[in-house]
């Protein structure tokens, strides 16, 4: 009887080689020897025996621990010699499986549903002050007429004749024997002999579903709400997948969103800012009134605390913020005219005499408005 080869050699390992290492060494020979693409050849079925025989040695600890100390000896009646107990499914699962998907197991194996992403457009009132919704989901979900079994109700569910309720069947070749999904079943184990009309016999069926959520008050675009269990139909007693909702909040016409702050515009007369006092303006909720400090400016940030957005799940809220403009007369009457100049007399200010001063200011801002005006005329 010849003499075995070292089993580090046949796979040509260092002896340190870790588990996987060991494992593509063999997948390489497998597929290089594999009786399958070598029909017919002895010798490459020798060298595909010998490889396997090394590799269901090494990549066993215990065996290859009695195999580093004692050689071939230490192994003896342990189940190392092909066809006397190796599982060769189970070898080339742990071989092949990343890359073939494993070999054999039933299709009805529990599948989670799939989960659905649902992308909800809301006012802005609706993030201030918080709204139901409902939200209607197409979705997969289990079949009632046949309560997801796929099979006319009455009818039997029987086992196929072909696997025998297994979903595989095996094909012996040479000396080991593959199995593969059964044809007939295609995994599934059995045969509906009456399919459900209502599903078809898939058991799934495609519905609308309304289905409520509370849009919370102070969220922003791209908040996320994940429903559990409201996504697609698991199979085969899986539980359904969840449904993901996410939120967009539409423009405004007249209030713009910083964090939590709304920002608006308001016009005042340059009386106003110069004198200060009280206006209205227009909150989200209605009008509010805003104190006015003399001597504002041209584009001032005024606020009004907590008449912006609700902090979310929280008690406050944030501002609303007035950007001030200030509105230059038109067409003055000699007698405002000279109010006017004299004012600046007062001041020590002459529009044509001082330019950069205040007078100036405004009064090449009413002549820039005239421009414009009459440009678009």
């Amino acid at each position: 009887m010849a003499q075995k080869r070292d089993y580090y050699e046949i796979l040509n390992v260092n002896r340190d080689a870790d588990e996987d290492e060991i494992k593509k060494a063999y997948r390489k020979l497998a597929i290089k020897f594999h009786p399958d693409k070598n029909p017919g050849d002895k010798a490459a079925e020798d060298k595909f025996k010998e490889a396997t025989e090394a590799y269901e040695v090494l990549r066993d600890s215990e065996k290859r621990e009695r195999y580093d100390r004692f050689g071939h000896a230490g192994i003896e009646g342990a189940g190392s010699d092909l066809g006397f107990g190796v599982n060769l499914d189970d070898i080339f699962g742990d071989v092949f499986g990343d890359l073939l998907g494993g070999f054999g197991g039933s299709q009805r194996s529990p599948k989670r549903g799939r989960s659905l992403q649902y992308n909800l457009e809301v006012m802005l009132e609706d993030v201030i002050h918080g709204k139901e919704v409902t939200l209607e989901v197409p979705r997969v979900e289990s079949c009632s007429t046949c309560e997801g079994t796929g099979a006319k109700k009455g009818s039997r569910i029987v086992s196929c004749p072909q696997c025998h309720g297994r979903g595989q069947v095996t094909q012996s070749q040479g000396f080991f024997t593959m199995s593969r999904t059964c044809p007939r079943c295609r995994g599934e184990g059995e045969i509906i002999q009456e399919p459900c009309r209502a599903c078809n016999g898939k058991g799934l069926i495609r519905v609308k579903r309304d289905i409520k959520l509370n849009i919370d008050k102070g969220v922003d675009t791209g908040f996320r709400y994940q429903l559990p269990g409201e996504g697609e139909a698991g199979t085969n007693g899986a539980p359904p997948g969840d449904l993901l909702v996410v939120i967009n909040v539409m423009p405004h016409e007249r209030f713009t969103r910083e964090q939590n702050d709304l920002i608006t515009s308001a016009q005042i007369s340059f009386v106003q800012a110069t004198l200060g006092g009280k206006i209205k303006v227009e909150g989200i909720d209605g009008p509010e009134e805003l104190q006015i400090p003399p001597g504002t400016q041209y584009g001032a940030r005024l606020r009004i605390p907590g008449k912006g957005v609700p902090h979310h799940r929280r008690s406050s809220a944030g501002d609303l913020v007035v950007q001030i403009g200030i509105e230059t007369p038109r067409n003055l009457n000699e007698l405002q005219h000279k109010a006017l100049e004299h004012f600046a007399e007062l001041r020590g200010e002459s529009p044509g005499a001082h330019h950069g001063g205040f007078w100036d200011k405004l009064f090449r801002h009413y002549d820039d408005d005239d421009d414009k005006d009459n440009a678009q005329g």
